[in-house]
């Protein structure tokens, strides 16, 4: 997630939401996320609710709940839905926003706004 905190100006040029669901219960994940000062929306999801709706993986021995990315397009297709076989394997943000401008049809040109949809 420090990657996303790191571009996350890079995405917001691109319309971007980043909405990041996590495995802990809300105080926990309330206190993880305020001390690591996260600029975008984060989700406890402890009963894996959310998790269960995209078919998330859950691998006791390679550490619980994998990493899953999905990038949804304003219209509520899921246009990637990415699913790591280690906590560590996510695409790159350059391999996101390269998509985002390819979804876009544009390349965001930094310090702009996109066109409005």
């Amino acid at each position: 997630m420090a990657q996303l905190r790191h571009d996350f100006q890079k995405f917001l040029e691109r319309n971007t939401e980043i909405i990041v669901i996590g495995p802990e219960d809300l105080a926990s994940f309330k206190n993880w996320w305020h001390a690591h000062e996260m600029p975008f929306i984060g989700i406890p999801d402890p009963q894996h609710d959310i998790a269960r709706l995209y078919n998330q993986r859950f691998k006791l021995l390679k550490g619980g709940r994998l990493p899953a990315m999905a990038v949804i397009d304003t219209d509520g297709n899921v246009r990637l839905m990415h699913y790591a076989d280690l906590p560590g394997d996510i695409p790159t943000d350059d391999e996101i926003l390269a998509l985002l401008d390819k979804l876009n049809g544009e390349k965001a040109i930094p310090g702009t706004k996109p066109a409005a949809r």
